[in-house]
């Protein structure tokens, strides 16, 4: 495939793009964050009309929603879109897509080296345009920025996997300036002949990027011993704090049940179930039953947990949600030799059943 050098900066480069894009008819509608001038905040926008994306920012390192739970409810329109993705909501797209909720046929999907994103309460607080210059100093130099999600510093994966179009921004680049954008796939030779650029036939090494993913490992490790959430004794304790708000429901991208069961009529409480539990012990917890949640949660989808760290960052308590998902769901997909949306015909290790598998157990 081909490869053009990007003389400006990328995210520039990719929201020309986009406008080449959309002014050609080559795509519909494009997929992408934006800055909204209003107030200094940041939104997910689908935009139809070349001049929506004149407050594009596609490689801004913040995340409002996951973009791949976004896609999965608009890639069945039949409509052509040019979509920009964060490497963990591609392959959290990619989870959806393996069941049956979402499709790669009228897509073509963008995605970048990636340093993380700043948590929630950041953007909130204003603070972005104020740490945005270090971090891009620091992915430029190959390094793990600081006030990143927790999962976003251990992320290994932060190589796109699978994306039509990949752009490299980190490690091998001075602040943006001089980066990569490679053409991954056919679909994006064709749609993207006429874009400007001088067109090579240069192909991403991974191994310039070693440097962060050692960082990225040694913070993983570090991650994974601080989490005390092992064990049911830490699990009553950790996730007893649990409010019951199920915002991390909302928010994950790999909770893809239609009607959650937590939500259904099974768990809506009456009268007599809270007398009979009364009468046994004498107490009960209000709302209910929010432990079984997150452990229903863990044993339902944790190994397709894909560290985007959303979770987390809605917690109204503080749970390390995601940090949890994410040592246990690589725990549990290590048997199987399973990375979640590493290749959409891999089939999930729950939807496999093979008699050889944990013969040990008897």
């Amino acid at each position: 495939m081909s490869s053009i050098t990007i003389e400006t900066s990328a995210s520039r480069k990719v929201t020309d793009l986009l406008r080449f894009l959309l002014e050609n008819g080559r795509i519909d509608a494009a997929l992408t964050m934006r800055k909204i001038p209003e107030n200094n905040s940041y939104d997910l926008g689908l935009i139809t009309d070349a001049s929506g994306l004149d407050d594009a920012v596609p490689i801004v390192p913040v995340m409002t929603a996951n973009a791949g739970k976004v896609l999965s409810s608009i890639s069945a329109s039949g409509k052509n879109l040019a979509v920009v993705l964060k490497p963990c909501e591609l392959r959290a797209f990619v989870e959806l897509v393996k069941r049956e909720q979402g499709s790669f046929d009228n897509l073509l999907t963008i995605s970048y080296t990636c340093g993380g994103v700043f948590p929630l309460d950041l953007v909130a607080a204003d603070r972005i345009d104020e740490l945005l210059p270090k971090y891009e100093k620091n992915i430029a130099k190959g390094e793990v920025p600081l006030n990143t999600r927790d999962t976003c510093r251990a992320c290994e994966h932060f190589i796109p996997m699978n994306a039509d179009i990949s752009v490299s921004v980190a490690g091998d680049c001075e602040s943006g300036t001089g980066c990569m954008m490679y053409f991954n796939t056919e679909k994006a030779d064709k749609l993207t002949e006429g874009f400007p650029g001088e067109r090579g036939e240069l192909e991403f090494d991974p191994a310039t990027l070693k440097k962060m993913l050692d960082l990225r490992l040694a913070e993983k490790e570090k991650l994974f011993t601080s989490v005390d959430g092992q064990g049911l004794d830490n699990l009553l304790e950790t996730f007893g704090r649990c409010v019951g708000c199920h915002g991390c429901r909302s928010v994950c991208p790999i909770c893809y049940c239609i009607l959650c069961d937590f939500e259904s009529a099974n768990f809506d409480y009456n009268l007599p179930y809270f007398e009979e539990h009364l009468s046994r012990r004498g107490g009960l917890r209000l709302p209910p039953d929010t432990v079984l949640f997150h452990l229903g949660r863990l044993t339902h989808m944790s190994f397709s947990c894909v560290g985007c760290g959303m979770c987390t960052d809605v917690c109204p308590v503080d749970i390390p949600v995601a940090s949890i998902f994410k040592k246990t769901g690589e725990q549990t997909a290590a048997i199987f030799d399973y990375v979640p949306g590493r290749d959409v015909e891999e089939s999930i290790p729950v939807m496999v059943f093979k008699e050889e598998e944990l013969s040990d157990i008897g």
